[in-house]
């Protein structure tokens, strides 16, 4: 089979299936999965399909979102080391907005039991911040989106709309070079408020964020102080962002 004619049938089970792993791919078309690979980057470069974790997705499901849980385990390490950078940021008195995902909540389990204020859409945060004695939680209320688990709609967005928070932390399911997006049109709103009320708005994404592109554009990145990241992101990123003098912040240091 020529790469063409194999990649043809990629799109025609992505389109039909919605996703597929790459060893599911690599099985039904009797190849190794580095070959696998290697086509889902070609036809990702031709924005016919979205990689994700272990496989991909076609382009006409982008607003599909995998639900809060089936998140929770992609890119632990990465998450991990996002939420110990955020408490470098975050002092005592600060009064800090968290939007609901699973790099929010990994960076509310590395919050150290600070003096803070935390404004949330997320019931799982409320949650593990419930223990937190130093650490005043507000609710924002809303309709909750089952699948991701936020609190969403005009309930959220006018608690939102009357705070101020000194630093927002909002994440995203794709970042490029102009253009921040997410999956879900109600979510965008939300995480479009949240930057607005905050001094110091930041994106924080893993590196397999980096260009990819979701469904509903909500911020670019010239619009928030910094993006965090960690330390896996492609340097090509780095050296991207900084020639357009947007800050990013991982574990080796500022770069802008």
């Amino acid at each position: 089979m020529f790469a063409e004619e194999r990649r043809a049938k990629i799109l025609e089970f992505l389109r039909r299936h919605k996703s597929m792993t790459v060893s599911e791919l690599a099985k039904i078309l009797n190849v190794s999965e580095p070959t696998i690979r290697r086509d889902l980057a070609f036809l990702e470069s031709k924005r016919q399909i979205i990689r994700t974790h272990g496989g991909a997705i076609a382009i006409e499901y982008l607003s599909y979102e995998p639900t809060f849980f089936e998140k929770e385990s992609l890119e632990k390490s990465a998450k991990e080391e996002i939420g110990k950078l955020v408490n470098d940021l975050v002092k005592d008195g600060d009064i800090i907005v968290l939007d609901s995902g699973t790099t929010t909540l990994e960076i509310t389990r590395n919050l150290e039991d600070k003096n803070i204020t935390v404004i949330t859409n997320s019931p799982l945060i409320v949650r593990e911040l419930s223990i937190r004695k130093n650490v005043e939680v507000i609710l924002t209320g809303g309709t909750l989106k089952k699948g991701t688990l936020a609190l969403v709609g005009p309930i959220a967005e006018n608690t939102l709309s009357k705070l101020h928070a000194d630093m927002a932390f909002v994440g995203a399911n794709g970042i490029t070079l102009d253009a921040i997006t997410t999956t879900n049109l109600l979510e965008a709103e939300i995480k479009r408020i949240m930057i607005k009320i905050a001094s110091t708005p930041y994106i924080v994404v893993d590196h397999s964020k980096f260009g990819r592109t979701a469904f509903v554009k909500f911020a670019e990145p010239k619009e928030v102080s910094a993006i965090i990241t960690d330390s896996g992101i492609d340097p090509k990123w780095i050296t991207a962002f900084k020639e357009r003098k947007i800050q990013l912040i991982t574990l080796g240091g500022v770069g802008r």
